[in-house]
């Protein structure tokens, strides 16, 4: 396997990087994530401007065409700048489900970043890979929690126990609560009273939905741990102690060799996921075997990180923290680290 990118795709990272750095500034985030949405919508727009928002839609739709792995791409350098946009909600969840529909009427706004759409998966108990919602005569009933970008969303993409479902969010019958987040970007409760409903997708397109969304997850945290450990490197060799760079201390030196040996083990179990999706080569063991690193390993980098910063790590007016927020984020966003060990091995034995 190959996971080196190609000169486009490095073209397009570099261009998502650049766009996302120069918009992440620490009083812009402040500024965003003040505002009434916690989004930074401005950034937003310029992200989709340039055309990376709408990679992997249809060219037909006003899309570049591309594949996942330009999505993975693009998720990487947002979890690298833990910008307050609604990527993951658009990217990994909204726009996966209608192109894997053929719904170019629903994707219609969404490459622009003009109409957002993201999925509801997460319900107030249970597994997300076993849906309980019902849907009768094309009407939903029941209550999805945790839904990425919910509160400025146009449409959902709902799992249920029938297969994926379209809802508007000015449907009948559909009450969005908004849900504040250790983040700061709000997600919204979705409540429905036989609200309206389209089915764009089986059982199987709701599975391949969430295989999509945890490796969005593990991409988001493999460019989350590069930068909380880059952030470290750089502050414990500029950090002086006793007369020398707390980086040459050897407590210090192992804590931070031990946060780059996970910061990789979280970095290529995403990318072998995203290949082997973007292949359609089977990839449920791998991808849960890195949302494991994503979400065990990335604990530990952040943790570490703030260990060696000190008291500096808590200060608002640095990033770090920021990077600790969006790790628990993804940890816990389709199962932590236990459940997907528990999926591992049955899938391991063929359960």
């Amino acid at each position: 396997m190959d996971f080196s990118l190609t000169s486009d795709q490095q073209e397009l990272q570099a261009l998502a990087a650049q766009i996302l750095c120069d918009g992440t500034t620490v009083e812009r985030v402040k500024h965003a994530l003040a505002s009434d949405s916690g989004f930074d919508m401005a950034l937003w727009r310029t992200l989709a401007t340039s055309g990376c928002v709408g990679i992997a839609i249809p060219e037909v739709d006003g899309g570049g065409g591309l594949g996942f792995l330009e999505v993975a791409s693009v998720l990487q350098e947002v979890g690298r700048t833990a910008a307050p946009i609604p990527a993951f909600a658009v990217m990994a969840l909204g726009i996966p489900a209608l192109v894997s529909a053929g719904r170019h009427d629903l994707l219609a706004g969404v490459a622009s970043g003009d109409v957002i759409v993201t999925a509801a998966i997460h319900e107030p108990s249970g597994d997300p890979y076993e849906p309980a919602l019902h849907v009768t005569n094309d009407r939903i009933t029941g209550t999805k929690i945790c839904v990425p970008a919910g509160t400025i969303a146009h449409r959902f993409v709902v799992t249920t126990l029938n297969g994926l479902y379209a809802v508007d969010a000015q449907a009948p019958g559909l009450t969005v609560t908004r849900q504040d987040t250790t983040t700061g970007t709000p997600e919204a409760m979705l409540e429905f009273n036989e609200s309206p409903a389209e089915k764009i997708g089986d059982m199987n397109a709701m599975l391949q939905l969430l295989r999509i969304a945890s490796v969005g997850t593990c991409m988001m945290a493999a460019g989350l741990c590069q930068e909380a450990l880059k952030l470290t490197a750089a502050y414990t060799t500029t950090r002086h102690q006793f007369g020398k760079p707390i980086a040459s201390l050897q407590a210090v030196s192992q804590r931070a060799g031990d946060a780059y040996i996970d910061t990789e083990a979280v970095r290529l179990t995403a990318w072998q996921s995203a290949w082997r999706l973007s292949e359609g080569i089977p990839a449920d063991e791998q991808l849960l075997s890195a949302k494991y690193w994503a979400a065990e390993g990335s604990q530990r980098v952040v943790r570490a990180a703030h260990h060696l910063h000190g008291g500096m790590g808590v200060d608002r007016d640095y990033p770090l923290y920021r990077y600790y927020l969006l790790a628990k984020q993804m940890e816990l966003q389709l199962g932590s680290g236990t459940p997907s060990l528990r999926r591992l091995g049955a899938a391991l034995v063929g359960n």
